[in-house]
């Protein structure tokens, strides 16, 4: 009973193991060192489980699926059309008193997909495929736009486009390109190898959930060293949330029009926020760099509902 129940939220119990355990851990009473030790395992930690995460789903998935659809055009004008319009009202009105909300949007909106998408749409039944090609687009894509646009938007100047475009890119591709060249690898030179990783059924899952504690624990940490007002935050928060679910909306809206409601859904909506937060950090404001945190908290309470309402149909079907 314990086991399934814990199978089942996965995901909530997952993001409150990752906020209590950082509140936790910042009042014990250890050294600075140990807490900066601790930081430094879990930066190390963090992208590796997503490399392995991504590594066992992309074995998953062959070659000849990851083609570009036209419903990838589509979700990516969506982002780079609300980014680009949010950069022009900032440039033209920088001084604006809703600059920190305009920041947050388009955050939001510009932010790549998350490298566990696919995870996540394999878990709904949907096409893991048509994600993982829609994530590799969406980096080159947003790295581009990004260079170019955000410029306008960014209060800093120096902000150059092809130091910004490699530093993006560094930021970005290594992680999703290595397990995927190492995926395909094992699937032509490793077939044993390969078999025993597809008989894993929900290990890429499980790696998520443990990955997204250590998320979260990241998310809180930066929403405690913001100079953050009870106002602001709020503020972030509502915008976040309505870009949350703006993105599911329009990419099931859109998807379902190319019989992939689940996938535009997942792929416009579940967001890379580890590079919201440091695209804010690095280019904007550390406040706006919040947003990205609030935003892991709502996409992943989306996901929680839809694997909810995945197991309802999925106990109907079998009564």
């Amino acid at each position: 009973m314990l086991l399934r129940f814990i199978k089942n939220w996965a995901l909530p119990i997952s993001m409150t193991i990752g906020a209590l355990g950082y509140i936790i851990g910042r009042e014990l009473p250890l050294s600075a060192d140990i807490k900066g030790d601790i930081v430094k395992g879990v930066e190390i930690l963090q992208p590796a489980l997503l490399f392995c995460m991504l590594f066992v789903t992309f074995c998953k998935v062959p070659p000849s699926a990851l083609k570009p659809k036209m419903l990838h055009l589509w979700l990516i004008m969506i982002q780079c059309v609300f980014f680009i319009v949010t950069c022009i009202v900032l440039y033209f009105f920088p001084q604006t008193e809703y600059r920190l909300l305009a920041e947050t949007f388009l955050l939001v909106m510009i932010c790549p997909t998350a490298t566990a998408c696919a995870v996540v749409t394999s878990k709904l039944g949907g096409d893991a495929g048509l994600t993982t090609s829609y994530t590799i687009l969406i980096c080159i894509v947003t790295a581009i736009i990004i260079s170019i646009f955000l410029p306008l938007a960014s209060a800093r100047h120096g902000m150059n486009f092809l130091p910004t475009l490699l530093l993006i890119l560094k930021h970005v591709f290594p992680l999703l390109l290595a397990p995927l060249f190492a995926a395909w690898g094992v699937r032509y030179f490793f077939p044993r190898l390969l078999n025993m990783i597809l008989s894993q059924k929900d290990l890429g899952f499980h790696m998520w959930t443990v990955a997204l504690s250590l998320a979260i624990a990241v998310t809180v940490r930066a929403l405690y060293n913001s100079s953050i007002s009870i106002m602001e935050m709020l503020g972030i928060a509502a915008v976040s949330l309505a870009g949350c679910l703006l993105q599911f909306g329009l990419g099931k809206a859109i998807g379902e029009h190319y019989g992939c409601r689940l996938e535009g859904g997942q792929a416009l909506g579940q967001k890379n926020t580890i590079f919201a937060i440091w695209l804010g950090y690095t280019f904007l404001s550390p406040i706006s760099a919040t947003a990205g945190g609030f935003y892991s908290i709502w996409h992943n309470l989306v996901n929680t509902y839809q694997l909810y309402k995945h197991r309802r149909l999925e106990v109907k079907l079998e009564t």
